[in-house]
C-alpha cells in the first residue's frame, strides 16, 4: 500500500471540453420539444409525450457515456520523483524549534 503515495491524481477537465457535448444534446431536446408540439398541434397528445419520453431516455445513456469517457480520458496519474520527494519534505529526525514569547 506504500507505494500509492508515490503517484500523484490530478483531473485537467475544463468545462470547454464538454461544451461540444452539451451543445449537441440541446439541439437533441429542443428538436424533440418541437416534433411533440408538432403533434399536440396535430391532436396526437399521447404520442407527443410518448416521442419527448422515448428521446429523453433513449439518449441520456449516450449522453452520460460520452461525459464519463471524456472525465476518464482527462485523469492523469503521474509518478512522483522521489529524489524531489525527499528534498520538499521536511526531515522528520531535526529538532524542531518552538516560537517562545
Amino acid at each position: 500500500m506504500n507505494n500509492m503515495q508515490r503517484y500523484r491524481l490530478s483531473c485537467t477537465l475544463s468545462f470547454g471540453d464538454v461544451y461540444g457535448q452539451i451543445i449537441v444534446w440541446l439541439i437533441v431536446i429542443f428538436l424533440s420539444l418541437a416534433s411533440a408540439m408538432a403533434m399536440m398541434g396535430a391532436s396526437r397528445p399521447v404520442y407527443a409525450l410518448a416521442t419527448v419520453g422515448l428521446i429523453l431516455v433513449l439518449s441520456l445513456p449516450f449522453l452520460l457515456f460520452a461525459f464519463v469517457t471524456t472525465l476518464l480520458n482527462h485523469i492523469e496519474i503521474t509518478e512522483l520523483d522521489s529524489a524531489k520527494e525527499t528534498r520538499s519534505m521536511p526531515n522528520p529526525s531535526a529538532p524542531r524549534q518552538t516560537a517562545q514569547a
